[in-house]
């Protein structure tokens, strides 16, 4: 049944396909990110992924539902609770939770930023949700000025802190990020620190592509820790491997933004033998998602799509692809935040039965079960395999 040597698994990060039924305790009642993006400039030309099924999911204006698609298509439920990318990529990989990441909509406590200053040696500003960019800009220059780092959250389960490099260079951000990660667990475990370097003079200052994400390890093993202790490879593109705590990886593949992650892809697809390939194109979240901008959102999705049809052409025989996202973030609603939506799931490979319609997946987890079967892990992860129905049809 299985003859598959090489899985390629592509996160759109962001890129949700409507509101889960639980999207109401989030706030996020009526969210629909691919569907309102391309509803919002008109349709979108997305011929690739139409190809594999996309339009079969959802309905989204410019993209046709009919005939048949060569590719298998689906939707998928987060059963985690919450809606940030930790959550969302560990399910992916066979990790669920039973409570949700922290958030703090009214800044840190007294207690965690007292330990953050005496354990770091740094004082700070800011202690409030906020863009990263909104807020560099409001207290870039109070940072440039006293050395306090700029400490903020947002509605996700993130602790970030911003220093410019002319205060403290990029491997001391990291290290007082580590130091952070380290006191930041238990009730106060944040799903992610992320350092955030920028860069510039007041009124033009600008993030550096050196941000870090330094994650919560797990509770149990991810499916890829599996993979590696079977002597598979597993690469990771992007920051995907700051989202998987370092676990579960031979190599990092080092990438920022959507095209330099699928030029590593490209060059991956030329060179792998065998083994998974993860990525995570962030700017659909990062970029677009968060700043509401819906048009470069459109734009980004149709890029990929081009991407994507070179790709398809590279595949060998002995390749699966996979593409799916981690949560939505739906740029025409008021909120920047992250929405609570369904994830697409399709599936390629050359010689696939045609229109395979994999039905709406009751867990992310899903995914992973496939790829631990591909490579004949029988640890029991969570989830439902759908290698069997892509092999053969249902």
């Amino acid at each position: 049944m299985n003859h598959f040597q090489r899985v390629f698994f592509i996160v759109l990060d962001a890129c949700g396909v409507g509101e889960l039924p639980d999207a109401a305790d989030y706030g996020d009642v009526g969210s629909a990110t691919i569907p309102h993006v391309a509803a919002a400039v008109g349709g979108l030309h997305l011929p690739n992924m139409e190809k594999l099924g996309l339009g079969k999911i959802i309905p989204i204006a410019g993209v046709n539902a009919a005939g048949h698609s060569i590719g298998a298509y689906g939707k998928m439920a987060e059963k985690s609770p919450g809606k940030d990318s930790t959550t969302g990529h560990w399910e992916h990989f066979g990790v669920y939770l039973d409570h949700p990441f922290p958030v703090y909509p009214h800044g840190f406590p007294p207690d965690v930023m007292d330990t953050f200053t005496r354990l770091t040696g740094y004082g700070y500003i800011g202690n409030c949700p906020a863009s990263g960019t909104e807020i560099i800009a409001r207290l870039g220059e109070d940072h440039l000025r006293t050395g306090k780092l700029i400490v903020y959250t947002s509605a996700d389960s993130v602790f970030q802190i911003a220093a410019h490099d002319k205060v403290i260079g990029v491997d001391e951000l990291y290290r007082v990020c580590r130091t952070s990660r380290n006191f930041l667990v238990g009730r106060h475990g944040v799903g992610r620190v992320i350092a955030r370097p920028f860069t510039g003079e007041p009124g033009a200052f600008v993030r550096t592509s050196k941000r870090k994400d330094f994650s919560l390890p797990p509770p149990y093993p991810f499916v890829n820790q599996k993979l590696v202790e079977a002597g598979i490879n597993v690469l990771a593109i992007g920051k995907i491997y700051d989202i998987m705590a370092e676990l579960g990886v031979t190599k990092s593949i080092k990438a920022a933004g959507n095209i330099s992650c699928l030029d590593a892809l490209e060059e991956t697809i030329r060179s792998l033998k065998s083994g998974l390939v993860m990525v995570n194109l962030v700017d659909f979240d990062m970029l677009w998602g968060h700043r509401n901008d819906f048009t470069s959102f459109a734009r980004g999705l149709e890029e990929f799509d081009l991407r994507l049809g070179h790709l398809l052409t590279q595949l060998r025989s002995d390749d699966l692809l996979i593409i799916t996202a981690d949560h939505g973030c739906d740029p025409t609603t008021p909120s920047t935040d992250h929405s609570r939506e369904y994830v697409p799931l399709l599936a390629y490979y050359p010689q696939m039965p045609p229109d395979i319609n994999l039905g709406i997946r009751s867990s992310f987890a899903d995914t992973g079960k496939t790829i631990a079967d591909i490579y004949g892990i029988t640890d029991p992860f969570p989830g439902r395999s759908f290698l069997t129905e892509i092999s053969h049809g249902s």
